[in-house]
């Protein structure tokens, strides 16, 4: 049996995903570098904008905030998050993020084990908003769910 090569993948190599809110590229998947594991990406969030609420029915998600200032709803509870701090997602936790700070925030995430095939992976339970929508709401008293 072969073993996957090291291969390394730059964030401009890989095309945003904005389907649910924010920029998020999966940088490190099965597709990219035949990981079996899980995969790990990164998310940016714009000042005012979020991504929306969804859970993962067989992965845990870990979370590590590069910059920014963030909250975080955990099962509908808001949690702050700043730079430097890491966050353990439970499979089946319901959570959404959302940039409260005035400057960009960035994230890397983690998701493990794989689900069976991608589409189970990932369960949405709101649409994304738009980020100009999601900027006028962070005006008009923060909370946008």
């Amino acid at each position: 049996m072969t073993r996957p090569r090291p291969k390394i993948v730059d964030v401009s190599e890989i095309e945003p995903n904005t389907r649910r809110g924010g920029d998020l590229r999966a940088l490190l998947t099965p597709t990219t570098v035949g990981a079996t594991s899980g995969f790990m990406g990164v998310a940016i969030v714009q000042p005012g904008d979020r991504i929306a609420e969804h859970y993962h029915p067989y992965s845990e998600e870990f979370v590590y905030v590069v910059c920014g200032q963030l909250e975080v709803d955990l099962d509908g509870e808001p949690h702050p998050l700043r730079p430097e701090q890491g966050l353990m997602i439970p499979a089946h936790m319901r959570h959404r993020f959302r940039n409260v700070g005035d400057v960009e925030a960035r994230i890397v995430f983690h998701l493990g084990p794989l689900a069976p095939s991608p589409p189970l992976g990932h369960v949405d339970t709101e649409e994304a908003e738009p980020a100009a929508v999601a900027a006028e709401g962070a005006g008009a008293g923060g909370s946008r769910s």
